[in-house]
C-alpha cells in the first residue's frame, strides 16, 4: 500500500470512524482503479491523473457489465480519496469535482403485508425451544424497529433498557439513534433471556441475539432465517431482512407517520434515502384516493 492510500486508510478509520467492511469497500475501490492505471495508462500515478482517465474508466466498467448503480459506488469511494488528497495537499484540484453520477432505475420493493407478518409470527408460537424464541425475537425486532441485519447482529445486551422501553442502536459511521420497543416485543425479548440465561456456553456473553452454540449470528444465518420464515408465507421474489426493514418503513407511512419521524428510526442521513419507501405508501393513498373521491364512482 502506497504512503497516500496508508493515511488514507488511517484517516477513515481514526477520523471518520468507518467500519472495517466500509473501509474494505473504499480502499478497494481506489485499488481497482490504481490497477486499471497500471495496465490501460503505463502505470500513471493516482496523483497525476485528470478527469480523462476516471472517464475511461467509468466507459470500461460499463462495457464489462457492472451495473450503474456499482460503478456509482466506485466512484464515489474514488471522489472521496481525491477530496483527501486535497486536503493534505498532495493534488492541487480534486479530478472528479464535476462529476455526475450516472442514473440508476428506482426500484421498488414490494413490502411483505401486514397478514404476511402476523402469519410469520404465528409460526413456533405454540414452541418454546432457544431457537424458535430466538427467530421469533428477530422477526419481531426487525419488523417493529426498522434496525439493519448488521445492527441486528451487533445489538448488546446494555443497549436494552427495559424500563424506559427504548434500544440503543450503532448505525452505518458508528451513528447512534435511540428507537422505541412495543410491549409486546418486550415480553418476548423476556422470554428470550430467559431461555438465554440457561445455555451452557456463551461465547460472547455482551452480545444480546445468540446462535445455539453461544456465539455472535453470521449475517447469512439471519439472512436464511427470513427467508426460509417468509417462503411459508409469501411468494414475493425477495423476502430478505432489508424488505422487513422496507415493511417496517412502509407501514408506518401506510398508517400516518411523518417522512421526517421515519428518517430518524431509519437511522438515514438525508430525507432522499427514506423517500423511496414512499412509492409502496402511494398505492395506498390511492385506494382511499380511489374509495373517497365522489368523482371516483
Amino acid at each position: 500500500m502506497t504512503t497516500n492510500l496508508q493515511a488514507y486508510y488511517d484517516y477513515l478509520q481514526k477520523e471518520k470512524n468507518y467500519s472495517l467492511l466500509t473501509l474494505r469497500a473504499y480502499l478497494d475501490d481506489v485499488k481497482s482503479f490504481q490497477t486499471y492505471l497500471t495496465q490501460d495508462h503505463d502505470e500513471l500515478l493516482l496523483e497525476e491523473i485528470s478527469y480523462t482517465q476516471v472517464r475511461s474508466w467509468i466507459v470500461s466498467l460499463v462495457e464489462s457489465g457492472i451495473s450503474n448503480k456499482t460503478i456509482n459506488r466506485k466512484i464515489s469511494s474514488l471522489k472521496s480519496y481525491y477530496k483527501f488528497l486535497l486536503k493534505i495537499k498532495q493534488i492541487e484540484f480534486n479530478p472528479l469535482l464535476k462529476h455526475k453520477s450516472l442514473k440508476v432505475p428506482q426500484k421498488v420493493q414490494v413490502p411483505f403485508s401486514e397478514k404476511e407478518l402476523m402469519n410469520v409470527l404465528e409460526i413456533d408460537c405454540i414452541e418454546n425451544d432457544f431457537e424458535s424464541i430466538r427467530n421469533k425475537l428477530i422477526v419481531e425486532l426487525f419488523y417493529t424497529t426498522g434496525i439493519r441485519r448488521a445492527e441486528l447482529i451487533n445489538l448488546k445486551c446494555s443497549n436494552v433498557n427495559k424500563h424506559t422501553k427504548l434500544l440503543k442502536v450503532l448505525g452505518k459511521r458508528n451513528k447512534e439513534r435511540i428507537i422505541p420497543i412495543l410491549a409486546s416485543t418486550l415480553v418476548l425479548l423476556e422470554k428470550y433471556l430467559i431461555e438465554r440465561s440457561s445455555m451452557q456456553t456463551i461465547q460472547n456473553p455482551d452480545v444480546l441475539i445468540l446462535s445455539k452454540k453461544g456465539k455472535i449470528l453470521s449475517e447469512t444465518f439471519v439472512y436464511r432465517m427470513i427467508n426460509s420464515y417468509f417462503s411459508t408465507v409469501s411468494e414475493k421474489v425477495k423476502k430478505s431482512p432489508h424488505v422487513l426493514r422496507h415493511t417496517f418503513a412502509t407501514h408506518l407511512l401506510n398508517n400516518g407517520a411523518d417522512l421526517n419521524s421515519v428518517k430518524e428510526l431509519l437511522g438515514h442521513a438525508s430525507l432522499s434515502s427514506t423517500q423511496i419507501y414512499t412509492h409502496s405508501s402511494l398505492s395506498e393513498l390511492q385506494k382511499v384516493y380511489k374509495k373517497a373521491h365522489p368523482r371516483s364512482k
